[in-house]
């Protein structure tokens, strides 16, 4: 099982894997650990991160970047309608009225939707994360924002399903931060003791979140959450983009916003020169050569005229903070910690502002970057079997207040409640109790629309099938099941029908509270069942699992505990049907879409990958012929006839101009049939090259391989004693083997001495290799045979002489056992170091 952790941002995006040693944030093929969140659409393939931004400029209408704040709005949605204006790239409807990207791709037009430009980018972290981790990946944590709605998470959920990836959880932004921070403290307060409290703050490209955290000892609870959606890093760039727009109309007569590709640029100077002013308060400039019209632009801002500018944004800092503290009610006293991130965080105003609200020095002890995802990477390695890690257990928060509304059975009213109030602790489950003859419908929504910033506040609706009255024409009970999960999504999990049976014995039943008209209509909250979910909320998130199985078994217990006790008192028995449900949900996508989306997908990697080999084919013939061209009039030079050379540097002439005009876009196999085309004129050239490089460093091997047994073989003849035990017939055949290898050796020394460099050698290094193994196997074994050995010869002692003598048999055997029994356990002696090493 992977663990993997994805902080999808709305600038960029970081990976991080859990390994042996803890925790890494990997770097994508560029050696860099942030990707920028771009996708580039082609003729022949899509561009995605680093390799998108790169074409920022030049494919400015068919490269897309800060699509995430689209995610589950409709096209007619006010927020997309006002940000289409400030976009370079189109936005269009797609079937089922949610938003889509217009671009050119495959050289066609085509329509994507924001959960099929997410998974492109997913499919690219997936790469990256599989590359380092060296396996596949599927099981992963994925990071959102914290003001994300229903819909909003749905889409990001299928938009993993799209890239082949099992998000275990959806993990908010500042929740994941304070995972990264308090799962390595090792000095929290015991879980009996008083919290630490630590405020969040994440201020982002696109975002502004702030979450209130307590901490104990192995546990993290989310006291509550305050955000900003529209106060962010590119808010402050565009404060930069205006005022240039406007200096540059004035100074050059020039409009910018008439020119996408100038606006790119401009966004992209400005976000460089907002980063320089966060670290100067000097004076900083702005040039851009050949901006519009061939005219090159430039301009100067400082720190003190950016926040002069950037007022109004700024005044929109403390809400949040203020926010926060009003809905935990906690003194600034209570605050041990202010901990910071977010790229735009390092903007000395807000940081001051920030400070200032709470009254202490900010902390940064986390990576401002990277924190969301080490913190994703971190819950995913609990949920995972393959890692043992630290217990730990995190408590969220819903973010808007949840309700539910139904026509009642009587008087065809509407009746409502808030099931899930602000802040109430997610994951949860609740029990709720209807009295029903017939089929109905709950509808789910957010029952504070001022706060949410989503203009529909519908979550969706869950039709409740099968419903049938009692025997008797009673209403019957029925028990449905709301579950606020893990990915911090509404749902009706499940519905079930109380039906009352009679007893065994024959006895009448006792009778079941028929509810008056006015109570029929009544929903109640089963505050029992909610107890138990609540208990057993506790004990799933110390279990660090939150499954539906476990809940469903709690709330059966509970039910079997009321039904024991009313068949105790009244000899009635109760049994549980299932009911179907049927979920009507904002924005959410058909399985037959989603279907098509995940085919779709499989064919953009295979073209991309298609596309990749092809362009690799094309750059190993334009590397050859720049390669052999420099060589030929260089290292090579001596290894090619100058009318050979002349006809080879012609057809890499020809390829090259080739490459240039209609080999510009051939399909892979011309590519590689060019390349064998070349290799063919340039591959004997190299391999006389490399044969004059290696012929004498094997020829010196060979022949001081010669020279050896040459001297043993004299050595014997002199009846040196270190060989005197040697054969002579195999002495006499390791003479005649070394004069026959020398012969071989001086005769092909000769003959090459009079070939040209140019020439194919008349014997290779192979060959020179392949004779000093032929010396070896022959050689080598007669003239290192060792010499025998000469045992000394045994005393004859006098107990073997005659007989034993006054016992001394049995103290001999004695002997001899002793030496044998030391044997052994000298021998072992020398082996356990040995052991031990290994």
């Amino acid at each position: 099982m992977s663990v993997v952790g994805f902080d999808v941002g709305f600038q960029s995006c970081y990976v991080a894997v859990a390994r042996a040693g803890g925790i890494e944030t990997v770097a994508n093929e560029y050696s860099d650990r942030s990707t920028p969140s771009f996708v580039s659409f082609g003729p022949r393939n899509r561009s995605i991160g680093n390799a998108a931004k790169s074409q920022v400029v030049t494919n400015c209408k068919n490269t897309v970047q800060g699509f995430k704040r689209f995610h589950g709005r409709a096209f007619s949605d006010p927020y997309v309608q006002a940000a289409k204006s400030g976009l370079v790239y189109d936005l269009a409807q797609m079937p089922t009225g949610t938003t889509g990207i217009k671009v050119m791709y495959m050289e066609e037009e085509k329509v994507f939707s924001i959960e099929q430009v997410t998974a492109m980018l997913l499919t690219k972290l997936k790469e990256t994360a599989e590359a380092a981790l060296k396996k596949p990946v599927a099981d992963c944590v994925i990071s959102v924002p914290s003001f994300y709605t229903d819909a909003e998470r749905r889409s990001v959920m299928d938009a993993a399903q799209i890239a082949g990836l099992n998000c275990l959880r959806l993990m908010n932004d500042t929740t994941a931060v304070a995972l990264a921070y308090g799962i390595y403290k090792q000095d929290l307060p015991a879980p009996e003791e008083k919290p630490r409290i630590v405020v969040f703050v994440d201020v982002g490209h696109a975002g502004y979140q702030v979450s209130v955290c307590a901490f104990n000892k192995g546990k993290l609870k989310v006291l509550g959450s305050a955000f900003d959606p529209e106060l962010g890093g590119k808010d402050f760039d565009e404060v930069l983009v205006k005022y240039f727009c406007e200096e540059f109309a004035q100074k050059y007569k020039l409009d910018v916003r008439s020119k996408p590709r100038a606006l790119v640029r401009l966004y992209q100077e400005c976000e460089k020169l907002k980063k320089l002013m966060s670290a100067n308060s000097s004076d900083l400039p702005l040039n851009i050569e050949c901006f519009m019209n061939d005219i090159d632009v430039s301009g100067t801002f400082n720190r003190a005229k950016f926040e002069e500018s950037c007022t109004d944004l700024l005044a929109k800092v403390e809400a949040p903070l203020r926010s926060i503290m009003e809905q935990t009610r906690l003194k600034k006293d209570d605050i041990y910690a202010v901990e910071i991130i977010g790229g735009a965080s390092r903007i000395p105003a807000i940081k001051e502002r920030i400070s200032k609200y709470f009254g202490k020095e900010l902390s940064t002890t986390l990576n401002a970057d990277e924190a969301v995802a080490r913190g994703c990477a971190l819950q995913c390695a609990i949920l995972s079997p393959a890692f043992k890690v630290r217990e730990f257990s995190i408590t969220e928060v819903v973010p808007y207040p949840i309700s539910l509304k139904w026509t009642s059975a009587a008087d065809e009213g509407i009746s409502d409640c808030e099931v899930f109030p602000k802040n109430h602790a997610a994951p949860f489950s609740k029990v709720l109790t209807f009295y029903r003859k017939e089929p109905f419908s709950l509808e789910a929504y957010y029952n504070n629309p001022k706060e949410l910033p989503y203009p529909d506040p519908t979550i969706g609706q869950f039709n409740i099938q099968k419903v049938v009255p009692q025997p008797s024409g009673e209403s019957s009970k029925v028990k449905v099941k709301v579950r606020v999960n893990v990915h911090g999504v509404f749902s009706v999990s499940s519905a079930s029908l109380v039906e009352v049976l009679k007893s065994a014995e024959g006895e009448e039943p006792m009778e079941t509270e028929t509810p008056a008209k006015e109570e029929e209509n009544k929903m109640q909250v089963d505050q029992e069942a909610q107890k138990a979910q609540g208990e057993d909320q506790k004990e799933n998130a110390e279990k660090k699992s939150d499954t539906e199985d476990m809940e469903t078994s709690e709330d059966n217990k509970q039910e079997e505990k009321k039904n024991e006790t009313q068949t105790k008192k009244a000899k009635v028995k109760t049994k549980m049907v299932d009911l179907p449900i049927e979920n009507s949900l904002q924005w959410q996508l058909a399985s037959d879409a989603l279907n098509l989306f995940v085919e779709n997908e499989g064919k953009m990697i295979m073209q991309d990958k298609l596309e990749k080999e092809r362009n690799d084919a094309k750059n190993y013939v334009e590397e050859y012929v720049y390669e052999m061209r420099d060589k030929l009039h260089g290292v090579l030079e001596n290894f090619v006839s100058e009318a050979d050379r002349d006809s080879f540097s012609l057809k890499l002439e020809d390829t090259e101009n080739w490459l240039y005009e209609e080999g510009e876009d051939q399909q892979k196999q011309v590519y590689i049939d060019k390349l064998a085309e070349l290799k063919k004129l340039g591959d004997p050239i190299q391999s006389r090259y490399r044969e004059a490089e290696e012929r004498p460093k094997a020829l010196d091997v060979l022949g001081r391989q010669i020279q050896q047994y040459m001297k043993v073989v004299e050595a014997y003849k002199a009846k040196d004693e270190l060989y005197d035990h040697l054969d002579e017939l195999e002495m006499m055949k390791v003479e005649k083997q070394v004069n026959e290898t020398m012969t071989w050796m001086n005769n092909s020394m000769n003959l090459q001495s009079k070939q040209s460099l140019s020439q194919d050698p008349v014997v290779k290094a192979e060959e020179i290799q392949a004779k000093t193994k032929e010396l070896f196997s022959a050689c080598n074994h007669i003239v290192t045979k060792p010499k025998p050995k000469v045992e000394p010869p045994k005393e004859e002692t006098p107990a073997e002489q005659n007989g034993p003598v006054n016992g001394q048999e049995g103290s001999e055997a004695q002997t001899g056992n002793t030496e044998k029994t030391q044997d052994g356990p000298e021998n072992t002696k020398a082996k356990l170091p040995e052991m031990d090493l290994d």
